[in-house]
């Protein structure tokens, strides 16, 4: 089997969960679910034969359905760019461009590309967007930043294209709603702060809300009563265990960082199931 690793770096990547989340898969399913997909580390792990992928921020989105549909073309964009030295001026320019892309509602191969590269070249890899939907996350100063992982990119679209993984950019609720039972579904949603000045939910304009935690513990209900595994990660906060009350959850340490190491950045998570 081969070896994928995440597509990007992204706040939130269960990179380091991975082998305690695939100790607490249910011994057999039938699809996959995953609605919030992210830097796809868990479904990659897992290589599902039948899967269903969703996020909402569309820009991540379309990068899965060019590498799927076409990964050469997506590939040889990104060498493009990645051919001249990035400095500040070749950083700004490039955000502004994938900018106006985004504010035209063009989700084309370059844009992907522009993602991708930005990704690679902004601060802490964040991927954050300001209330208008514009990526403003700052550049990181490196001028020689690791290589591109082509082959990655390229395994990624392989299994993409190999398997029956459909890909979609719809509301989370309505995303998983449509599992049957036996069907697996595992929530990652941005987590519920542990601290009033700990609310980073900036992957979308539209931000998630108390009352998005709310409907998705009415969901994680609604699936379990329909025989749905159901598996989620979040902080270990009261409001958090309080909306999982009746399910199993396990409290576990986990290191949270993005592009560097710090102190501050680590705690406690829980993983709630309801088998």
């Amino acid at each position: 089997m081969i070896d994928i690793k995440k597509l990007l770096k992204w706040f939130g990547s269960k990179t380091k969960l991975l082998n305690t989340l695939t100790s607490k898969m249910p011994d057999a399913y039938n699809a996959f679910y995953e609605p919030f997909v992210g830097s796809g580390a868990f479904i990659f792990n897992q290589m599902p034969r039948y899967g269903y992928i969703n996020d909402l921020n569309t820009a991540l989105v379309n990068v899965y359905r060019q590498l799927k549909d076409d990964p050469e073309n997506l590939i040889n964009k990104l060498l493009d760019l990645d051919s001249f030295v990035c400095d500040g001026d070749r950083y700004y320019k490039l955000r502004r461009k994938y900018n106006q892309k985004l504010k035209a509602n063009n989700y084309d191969v370059e844009t992907a590309a522009l993602l991708l590269y930005l990704n690679k070249h902004c601060f802490s890899g964040l991927y954050r967007v300001n209330k208008k939907g514009e990526f403003n996350a700052a550049w990181n100063h490196r001028i020689k930043p690791d290589p591109l992982d082509t082959e990655n990119l390229k395994a990624i679209g392989k299994y993409l294209s190999d398997n029956d993984i459909t890909i979609a950019n719809e509301d989370f609720e309505r995303f998983a709603d449509k599992a049957k039972p036996g069907d697996f579904v595992y929530f990652d949603s941005p987590y519920v702060p542990e601290t009033k000045t700990a609310n980073f939910v900036g992957y979308t304009s539209a931000g998630f809300s108390l009352e998005d935690q709310e409907r998705l513990a009415e969901l994680f209900q609604r699936l379990t009563e329909r025989k749905v595994f159901c598996m989620l990660s979040n902080s270990d906060t009261d409001i958090t265990r309080s909306l999982y009350t009746n399910y199993r959850i396990d409290k576990v340490y986990v290191s949270r960082n993005i592009g560097g190491i710090s102190n501050k950045n680590i705690g406690y998570e829980i993983i709630v199931r309801n088998y």
